[in-house]
């Protein structure tokens, strides 16, 4: 989703990659599921930092890893699905980048999550992985990954939703935003690439919700600590995955292409590894607003590079619907910063 896709600070915060990438993005506090702090610094150790590691040069350049790495995951599949099926896909990116992450910080000493934490990363995992990104690969069989992506950025109206369940309903600005952003959903299921594949937009609205309902859900849970949140939920996503694949008929492909094989390489080391650490420093470094500006961004630089470089035709009604989705996104975000 990035996928894609994070929450950061509130359940609304825009999560349009996190669909297809970040399984930490339903961290408690204030990233995707777990909350990540930063140790206080004292003015010395700041002037003594050196410069490859100063925010100012780092938090641009990890803007740049969110904007373009998690916009392009959504080709990256839609290239990686020549060959492999669209479950198994999903399920083995996950297996293999929450090992190595899992692997990594056992190394560094972190402890592995309890019990109950492997519970609610098991139900979060099925949620925004099992649901969300392995719908969102189902669905990109049918439509364009442009198209995908802008379906996907409607993920925080169904967070703000959800959230009424747990008594936080949408305040007047808020519902305002809930309207713009629905009418955006209706007015882009018109567009000529929706209507003509009803199977793929309902996948796409039915992974949207999954997600937003799981970071809800996960945010009054207790989860594992950081980064190994995101492990513990690439595991169990890749857990539910695989059996959802094999046992719809999906095949490892025997001769997969070249292609299709560095681009599901590409998911798992860029979309699921580099992109996520580098959504995390600049979340520790920046503003939580500023952080989460990939999720306007994506979706444009997602149809940008499948018109680019997919001959992917992207309609004035997809355009107009992904324009209000945006705007309604963009009006319950401020008025969530308003209300804090």
């Amino acid at each position: 989703m990035p996928s894609q896709a994070c929450l950061a600070e509130s359940s609304l915060a825009p999560a349009a990659a996190t669909l297809h990438d970040a399984p930490g993005a339903t961290l408690r506090r204030p990233i995707p599921a777990a909350a990540m702090t930063e140790p206080a610094t004292s003015p010395a150790a700041t002037a003594a930092t050196p410069l490859s590691a100063d925010p100012r040069l780092l938090v641009p350049l990890g803007l740049f890893a969110l904007y373009v790495i998690w916009g392009s995951t959504y080709l990256g599949i839609r290239f990686a699905l020549e060959s492999w099926p669209p479950f198994l896909l999903a399920g083995l990116r996950f297996l293999c980048a929450g090992t190595l992450l899992y692997g990594f910080l056992r190394l560094r000493g972190v402890a592995p999550p309890t019990r109950l934490q492997w519970r609610n990363a098991a139900v979060t995992g099925v949620l925004l992985l099992g649901f969300g990104n392995g719908l969102v690969c189902f669905a990109e069989e049918r439509v364009s990954s442009g198209i995908a992506a802008v379906a996907v950025a409607s993920m925080p109206l169904f967070a703000a939703l959800f959230a009424g369940l747990y008594g936080e309903w949408p305040n007047r600005r808020e519902g305002l935003g809930l309207a713009i952003g629905f009418a955006g959903v209706i007015v882009l299921n018109l567009g000529s690439s929706l209507s003509g594949s009803r199977l793929g937009a309902l996948a796409l609205l039915v992974a949207a919700a999954a997600w937003a309902f799981g970071s809800v859900w996960s945010r009054r849970q207790d989860m594992p600590a950081g980064p190994m949140n995101t492990a513990a939920q690439m595991l169990c996503g890749s857990a539910a995955l695989l059996p959802a694949g094999f046992g719809t008929g999906e095949r490892l492909p025997a001769h997969p292409s070249a292609h299709a094989t560095l681009a599901a390489a590409y998911l798992v080391v860029f979309g699921s590894l580099i992109a996520f650490s580098a959504y995390l420093y600049v979340l520790r470094h920046a503003r939580p607003v500023l952080a989460t500006s990939y999720a306007y961004v994506n979706p444009p630089v997602a149809v940008l590079f499948g018109v680019l470089l997919a001959g992917e035709h992207v309609g004035p009604l997809d355009l107009a619907g992904m324009a209000v989705i945006l705007l309604g996104v963009a009006v319950i975000t401020l008025a969530r910063q308003r209300r804090r």
